[in-house]
């Protein structure tokens, strides 16, 4: 039984919810544990990419989590989704394809890389922001080096951890850009390769190539999915107070 003194927060699923995507399926599990063990409530609602596409469809969320599944059935939900998050200070989580998509958003509308594309999605594009792997990820596990003082170190509180991809493209062109206008990369793999991004100054901007809910069997969530759900409460919370 839920704690009496548990924190509750209201949290948008942004994806295309499958029963063969095991992210998914592996939810309603991380959510029962993070109320009992954590004391931190979670109300999810899922948002299929479509319905993203609504200018008001994660507002009034206290946290948004884009998930894996992609190709997403509307790319354009996607970013909106992430879009609004950004701007208006909501809590965020990017997994695996919610990770692509937030570096994608970020370079069209903050850096002005309006041309930037997924080769998943757009596989013919002159200027490919997400490519193919030259090593496919999907089903393996893999060493992150994780930046000192960054939001990746202090959700995951280590300097390293090892983790499960299930995934088959990554960031490769214009990442010196997406710096320079603020984004952090915060997390690499053994390879140098860019694992983990970031928001400075955002209340909670966080996206991982890697599924973080994958790790163990879903009974002890991962620390970034902790992470984002104490944001989320604590997001409920200044609500709260506000409208008092």
């Amino acid at each position: 039984m839920t704690n009496s003194a548990a924190r509750t927060a209201r949290i948008a699923l942004v994806g295309d919810r499958s029963p063969n995507v095991v992210s998914h399926t592996r939810l309603p599990l991380i959510l029962d544990a993070l109320a009992e063990h954590d004391r931190l409530v979670l109300d999810a609602y899922w948002i299929p990419s479509e319905d993203a596409e609504a200018a008001d469809a994660v507002r009034g969320f206290d946290a948004v989590w884009v998930l894996p599944g992609s190709p997403y059935r509307s790319e354009a939900g996607v970013l909106s989704a992430i879009r609004t998050a950004r701007v208006e200070g909501i809590p965020f989580l990017g997994t695996c394809g919610g990770f692509q998509h937030a570096l994608l958003e970020y370079a069209r509308d903050v850096c002005g890389l309006t041309r930037v594309a997924h080769a998943e999605n757009d596989p013919d594009a002159d200027d490919l922001l997400i490519e193919p792997l030259a090593c496919s990820l999907v089903g393996h596990e893999s060493a992150v080096t994780i930046e000192p003082g960054s939001l990746a170190e202090s959700s995951i509180g280590s300097e390293r951890t090892v983790e499960r991809y299930f995934c088959s493209y990554g960031p490769t062109r214009h990442l010196d850009t997406l710096r320079a206008h603020g984004l952090r990369f915060s997390g690499h793999d053994e390879d140098d390769h860019v694992r983990i991004a970031e928001l400075p100054g955002h209340p909670f901007f966080l996206a991982t190539l890697f599924q973080p809910e994958l790790s163990g069997d879903g009974s002890r969530p991962h620390p970034v999915v902790r992470a984002l759900a104490r944001a989320a409460v604590d997001h409920a919370g200044r609500n709260q107070e506000a409208t008092v």
